[in-house]
């Protein structure tokens, strides 16, 4: 009756990964009880997520082959666009459904955007890149676009995008706070990442908390109408801050390897699994997140409503 923080269904969403060509869902021998799924058992997936009242999925493709431009992410018959129009399709109507809008699935480097002669990531070839697969999605059905790169002007570069195309109906969840984290590990190998160096030079530094604020205040005035936290657990500071700094929906993502962590001490014995799992949730609605993106989501669903 008096507890100050809740946990509902509603709040919850699911990440799910397609695989290009795949005939049956593969684990991910990292992330137990997560898998690369078909475009046969996505929708599966998908309609358990409606059926259970999850707030939403948001999509991950896995093309079969990759480039330096990550080409298959612009392409009207890539793996994430007919997993957009899929979904859609059939569940659109009753969850919201959301994409993931970066380059580093279809690149053969891994780096969310595309590389200057020297290899750096350019920022602003990037975002023209974004732009023309921001149109893609948005012609495929989505209903909102994620964009996760942290490129420099990537929420105004977007919006204009789909203003000008008359999709102005399409979301912003914008990574806002995404930091060069170790615990996204078990995520390179649930999207058979590339990745050759590191991400730090366009991810923030895990050090600076009042530049996280600044970045999601940023992708508020360009026309995010959702700014996301991401990694959680290890940054529930930023998601208090950033809640108190803006004025749209706060989102914070429970990534691979705070759940992975969990998983591989529950299998150990050695933590209470369910009562970790909803600590775990609570503890990042409590810092002040509207949206949690967890792996979790199906599970706690079914649990919340036993």
């Amino acid at each position: 009756m008096v507890a100050e923080t809740t946990l509902a269904p509603e709040q919850l969403v699911l990440p799910l990964f397609v695989r290009e060509g795949a005939s049956e869902s593969r684990p991910i021998s990292s992330m137990p009880g997560v898998v690369q799924h078909t475009r046969d058992s996505l929708l599966k997936a998908a309609h358990e997520a409606a059926e259970l009242g999850l707030g939403g999925v948001v999509l991950f493709g896995i093309p079969e082959h990759k480039d330096a431009q990550g080409s298959g992410a612009v392409d009207p018959s890539g793996v994430l666009n007919l997993a957009i129009t899929d979904v859609v399709a059939e569940v659109g109507d009753a969850l919201t459904v959301v994409s993931d809008l970066c380059l580093d699935e279809f690149t053969d480097h891994g780096h969310c955007g595309v590389l200057t002669p020297d290899g750096r990531v350019d920022n602003d070839r990037t975002l023209q890149v974004y732009a023309e697969m921001a149109l893609a999605q948005a012609d495929a059905g989505i209903d909102m676009v994620g964009p996760s790169g942290m490129m420099d002007g990537q929420v105004a570069a977007i919006r204009g995008a789909l203003d000008g195309a008359g999709h102005a109906d399409v979301a912003i969840l914008a990574y806002s706070a995404k930091y060069a984290s170790a615990f996204f590990g078990p995520f390179r190998e649930a999207v058979d990442s590339s990745l050759q160096g590191d991400r730090r030079t366009y991810q923030q530094d895990p050090a600076n908390a009042r530049e996280g604020v600044r970045e999601a205040l940023l992708d508020v005035a360009e026309g995010a109408d959702i700014v996301m936290v991401k990694p959680a657990l290890g940054y529930l500071d930023v998601v208090r801050r950033v809640r108190e700094a803006v004025d749209v929906p706060v989102a914070a993502y429970n990534v691979s390897g705070e759940y992975s962590m969990v998983e591989a001490a529950a299998a150990n014995g050695w933590i209470d699994r369910e009562r970790a799992i909803f600590e775990v949730l609570t503890s990042i609605r409590r810092a002040g997140a509207d949206v949690v993106l967890t792996y979790w989501a199906a599970e706690v669903a079914r649990l919340l409503t036993r």
